[in-house]
């Protein structure tokens, strides 16, 4: 009936990471079961589905003990207060209850008329109000909990109900706030929808970093930079509306989904910006967007572009020491917040793939920064800088710039200034070790960037789940106070003791029916949202809820489809850049293995990062090479800088290696870097036999997308394997390994492919020979 294995299987999946990094080879999968091969018969078809409903499906619970469990204990709705956010709480409980049960719980207006089985929606304030009318005392546990839970946090508990005994018992959702409450009732309904247990709650839980923002990459002509998923949401020459039905529909849902993970911001443009999205025209299509979000607890953000003083202001600089330009901020920053009060803040992106920034002026990112944090700082906004920067010049190590840029600012920035820094320090690559800003700037808060949208990972059809990759960044220990200074700990602000905290996830959401292009990318979003709440949860944890909220709760499916996604972010490393290779793609697009592409500046191309001779392949970041191991805390440093500590999935990232020489799997480098690319290959082939496995499991339109879409990635895999191949083995000079296939091609062909056609929906047509059996 329930489920009552889970919170101890938990503790089983991630094991605790080795000294600095959290490199695992495979993220947790130490315990999961192998992919099954044959078929699993369900108790009956699926019904048909497009993806539009993500993880709020709430459909019908067919075991009926459970169905009966659960009917005993919301069987009354008593939703206390009125406001936008609990009405809308309300009517979230009432979707899903009926969807889930075929019959909606009795709504209840007063607590005096509620009965055994009833759920109390409150605020701290509406339930104090209520027990007073019972002349009843507040329960001084609850209220101990609720002092813990800050502004967006909550409680479930299971407790009397006033007036009516002890056997008279019932579920209350109480938080400080409406937003909190509207969380605590999706907590609820995610009980219900994995079949956990209702019977006796006692949850409390608040989100450890403040700020759990989307950043979409979207343009104002609809276009969305790395976006694969359609168009852009947002319909600007609808806005500010009146919108039709469809539109707004489909507004408030993205907000329903994002108040579901506890998401609670959104930057609605590009970081690449464009300045007509700050004119009077614009900002009141933005603040219909927040009028539409608001209730949700979604706040709205927008990028700043630097220069925007000249394109829309009419002044003849941008200096940020500048009292005209500052004067031109404030007013502009002013205009904002009487539209949208609530108005979160901006993000900035300058002086970085040629947007303007302070360092045209001979200014600091720091004087451009404190700029705008000083016409904000009235209103409660904030200013999150990214940290993603190289300059004109191409430098002896690009991935040493961020830290040399901005270790010497720690602490010159305002209080309402936050860094934001990507995961890893060249840019979202399949794998690389966490940024060495983390730990290195104690006196900023730092804001975590992470890639949702899988530039480098495949983009729209690779399955590939995220949770693994996030985790290996938020779980690795930057040592910079002593062990246990994890990532997520120096963002959450714990480490350093900030105010402010802050994570951000570059979107995958688009105007496709299923929102992100692939029913598995959705997946992703989902991990996102649900780590920035509470970055401890484990990828095996969320996948499970992810697979019964969005796929089937069949328990014979479940550990399959989980494995199927542990396995997933692993078999891309392998595939595309195993050892720690890294940025062999295709220039521009990203699309496809291009490892050998020449052209432009020196640090966009391949043979930059790969360095691959006769001799060796790999770029040397020890003291002998760049020294970019010296940014990082010693303990760390030392670890990467040796052969015999540095793990060899990031081997190459910080170590040229001769092709002979042996990695720690006892292969030559040369085979063991051909058997992986292999072994990758042969992990897509398991996912797809797993894939077919459940098919009766799911609904036959998602089940064929997901199929088609895996035959596209395994093809793909011998792609990126036989050329990579082919091209390393000029400089290896080594034949192929026993067990590694023959490419299917040479490689003058791979080089002369021109793939994709079409960047938004990527494929490679000229992909169409099947696989080549023999191996060596």
């Amino acid at each position: 009936m329930f489920r009552t294995v889970r919170r101890r299987s938990r503790r089983l999946v991630m094991k605790s990471l080795p000294v600095a990094i959290g490199l695992l080879a495979v993220s947790g999968m130490a315990h999961a079961p192998a992919m099954a091969t044959r078929n699993i018969a369900p108790t009956a078809a699926p019904a048909i589905e497009d993806g539009y409903d993500l993880w709020l499906r709430y459909r019908p619970i067919t075991d009926a003990a459970t169905s009966t469990a659960y009917r005993s204990r919301l069987k009354q709705l008593v939703v206390l207060g009125a406001t936008p956010t609990l009405d809308i709480a309300r009517d979230e409980l009432h979707r899903g209850v009926s969807g889930m049960l075929g019959s909606a719980p009795e709504r209840i207006d007063a607590l005096k008329d509620a009965n055994s089985g009833a759920v109390i929606v409150a605020t701290t304030a509406t339930l104090t109000s209520a027990f007073a009318e019972h002349r009843t005392t507040f329960p001084a546990p609850l209220r101990a909990e609720l002092a813990r839970t800050g502004n967006e946090g909550f409680v479930v508990r299971t407790l009397p109900i006033p007036g009516k005994g002890a056997a008279q018992s019932a579920i209350y959702i109480v938080a400080n706030t409406d937003v909190g409450t509207l969380h605590g009732v999706f907590h609820l309904l995610r009980l219900l929808q994995t079949r956990e247990s209702i019977t006796t709650l006692q949850i409390t839980s608040r989100p450890r970093i403040q700020r759990r923002i989307l950043n979409h990459w979207d343009n104002l002509d609809r276009s969305v930079e790395r976006g694969y998923a359609g168009k852009s949401l947002w319909d600007w020459q609808a806005l500010p509306g009146p919108l039709p039905d469809s539109l707004l529909t489909r507004y408030r849902d993205y907000a329903r989904a994002n108040a579901s993970l506890g998401i609670n911001g959104t930057v609605l443009t590009n970081v690449n910006a464009n300045a007509t999205v700050l004119t009077s025209a614009y900002l009141s299509k933005v603040a219909a967007l927040a009028r539409i979000f608001r209730p949700y607890g979604l706040r709205t953000y927008l990028t700043a572009r630097f220069s925007a003083p000249i394109e829309i202001g009419g002044l003849r600089t941008a200096d940020p020491l500048d009292p005209a330009v500052r004067a031109w901020w404030n007013s502009k920053i002013a205009e904002i917040y009487d539209s949208i009060p609530d108005f979160g803040g901006v993000v900035v992106k300058a002086n970085s793939e040629g947007q303007p920034g302070p360092q045209d002026y001979k200014r600091s990112h720091a004087d451009g920064a404190n700029m705008l944090a000083d016409a904000l700082q009235p209103h409660g906004g904030v200013v999150m800088w990214r940290a993603f920067v190289y300059s004109n010049d191409v430098p002896v190590d690009r991935v040493r710039q961020a830290w040399d840029e901005f270790k010497p600012l720690d602490g010159t920035f305002r209080s309402n200034v936050m860094v934001q820094v990507k995961n890893g320090a060249l840019d979202f690559q399949p794998r690389e070790p966490f940024h060495p800003l983390f730990g290195a700037m104690p006196r900023t808060p730092l804001v975590m960037e992470f890639q949702i949208t899988k530039e480098y990972l495949g983009q729209d059809t690779h399955l590939v789940f995220m949770a693994p990759y996030f985790k290996e960044v938020l779980d690795a220990d930057t040592w910079s106070k002593g062990r246990g200074t994890t990532v997520a700990r120096i963002i959450d602000g714990s480490v350093d003791r900030h105010t402010l905290s802050a994570i951000a996830g570059v979107a995958n959401i688009g105007n496709d029916r299923d929102w992100t292009g692939s029913h598995f990318n959705q997946a992703n979003w989902y991990a996102y949202g649900r780590l920035a709440w509470d970055p401890s949860l484990s990828s095996s944890t969320i996948a499970d809820e992810w697979i019964r909220q969005t796929l089937t709760t069949d328990a014979r499916a479940i550990p399959v489809i989980r494995h199927l996604m542990l396995v997933s972010r692993e078999a891309v490393v392998n595939y595309m850049t195993p050892l720690g290779l890294a940025h062999i793609m295709a220039t521009n697009h990203h699309y496809g293995p291009g490892a050998w592409a020449n052209g432009g500046r020196a640090d966009w191309t391949p043979s930059y990062y790969h360095r691959a001779d006769t001799t060796a392949i790999g770029f040397d970041r020890t003291a002998r090479g760049s020294n970019a191991i010296a940014q990082y805390a010693p303990p760390v440093a030392q670890q990467f800088a040796q052969r015999s500590t540095v793990p060899d999935n990031v081997l190459l990232w910080f170590h040229r290696v001769g092709w002979n020489e042996r990695t720690k799997s006892g292969r030559t480098l040369w085979n063991d870097l051909a058997l992986r690319y292999q072994e990758g290959v042969d992990s897509v082939r398991a996912m797809q036999r797993a894939w077919t496995s459940v098919r009766s499991h799911i609904d036959a339109p998602r089940h064929k997308q997901v199929a088609e879409f895996l035959a596209i990635q395994e093809q793909e895999a011998r792609w990126w394997r036989d050329a990579s191949l082919l091209y390393f083995s000029q400089f290896s000079r080594q034949p192929l390994p026993r067990g590694v296939e023959t490419p299917a091609h040479s490689f003058d062909l791979y080089r002369r492919l021109r793939c994709p056609p079409d960047r938004d929906k990527p494929r490679c047509p000229d992909l169409t020979t099947p696989p080549t059996p023999s191996r060596q």
